[in-house]
């Protein structure tokens, strides 16, 4: 007999899986390579009062991953929602953030950024600056002290799969900690001397957070790669891009240094961020 459950902790091979009595075994997948993620709904045979084989993986609605040259990465599946956590201290990277919005855009999952330390008055204002670009393009911004005031994001995650994802040292796992009390993800210090966080979270898990709405804590990120989308797919995925697509007067535009080309004349003109653009032409140019 085969039972159907939910990918809750992904770290290897091996794979916590819910079942939906609430029990949760330590499955495996039948074959060598393992393509699952955190948030995939599957069929499992048990094999033990504590263990079970991974038979098969449904349909994913989403799927989250970063890619490099060599490799891909999975991080979550079937979100419906990714909160990029940043904060006040230590700095964040902004073309970072514009790579998880990418990802998000490519698979129409809604964006929520979280600035968080928001206790530290004095470094506010540069945070707040520094997401301007993403507020004035309509992305929501919620700013909040996670060890305070976190119920303030219950609102927007109702009714969500929420991933969590950004920089280490950002405040993510104390930010689970808050909202689920019986969690008991890890935190630590942020690093003084390099202004960076420190790894806490080394695998992502799910965390149920009412009765139609759950949280997903992915590891700390470096970086971003998305070696797995075409230039067609980044350009897309900016939204003060996509009115212009189309318009320029070469039909394979790379939006470079091409003449009348619709986005160039946009960003002469101030109507794009040129921050924006630049993280778009960083893009591109990784895929050669």
């Amino acid at each position: 007999m085969t039972l159907a459950g939910t990918v809750v902790a992904a770290y290897g091979r091996q794979y916590r899986v819910e079942l939906s009595d609430g029990v949760v075994l330590l499955c495996f997948p039948r074959a060598k390579k393992s393509d699952l993620a955190c948030g995939d709904r599957v069929t499992i045979q048990q094999t033990s009062a504590n263990q079970g084989v991974i038979c098969s993986i449904d349909a994913r609605r989403t799927l989250l991953y970063r890619s490099d040259h060599f490799k891909q990465k999975l991080i979550a599946a079937n979100v419906t929602q990714v909160v990029i956590v940043v904060a006040t201290e230590p700095s964040f990277c902004d073309e970072l953030v514009s790579r998880c919005i990418v990802a998000a855009e490519n698979q129409d999952i809604e964006v929520l950024i979280v600035l968080n330390k928001c206790d530290l008055s004095d470094r506010v204002a540069a945070a707040s600056a520094a997401l301007a670009q993403y507020a004035k393009l309509g992305y929501r911004v919620v700013k909040l002290c996670a060890r305070q005031d976190s119920d303030q994001l219950l609102p927007y995650l109702a009714n969500h799969v929420s991933l969590l994802i950004g920089q280490s040292g950002m405040g993510k796992s104390t930010l689970i900690n808050a909202l689920i009390p019986d969690a008991g993800a890890k935190t630590r210090e942020i690093s003084q001397a390099l202004n960076t966080g420190k790894h806490t979270t080394t695998h992502a898990r799910l965390y149920h957070l009412g009765i139609a709405s759950a949280l997903i804590d992915s590891p700390g990120l470096t970086e971003f790669g998305l070696h797995h989308l075409s230039p067609e797919d980044i350009a897309l995925a900016f939204l003060e891009l996509r009115p212009l697509l189309g318009s320029c007067r070469f039909r394979n535009c790379r939006h470079d240094r091409e003449p009348d080309c619709s986005v160039h004349a946009a960003l002469e003109h101030g109507d794009i961020d040129p921050r924006r653009y630049a993280a778009f032409r960083s893009l591109c140019a990784e895929l050669g």
